[in-house]
């Protein structure tokens, strides 16, 4: 959180700026990786739910 130029107290996400903490998932892959495990299950996860919608609607 900072003041801007009106000294309104205005928010940003934090991870968008270099006050943040590294993370350690980048530091850990150090550019080897684009995702992360939890990520590609996401992923995964709503690939089947989309796969299940579709079969629902296919005879």
């Amino acid at each position: 959180m900072f003041y801007n130029g009106d000294g309104r107290l205005v928010s940003i996400m934090a991870s968008w700026i270099d006050a943040d903490a590294p993370d350690s998932f980048a530091q850990a892959a150090a550019g080897r990786s684009w995702l992360r495990t939890d990520d590609l299950r996401r992923l995964r996860s709503q690939v089947d739910e989309l796969m299940a919608e579709i079969a629902d609607h296919v005879e």
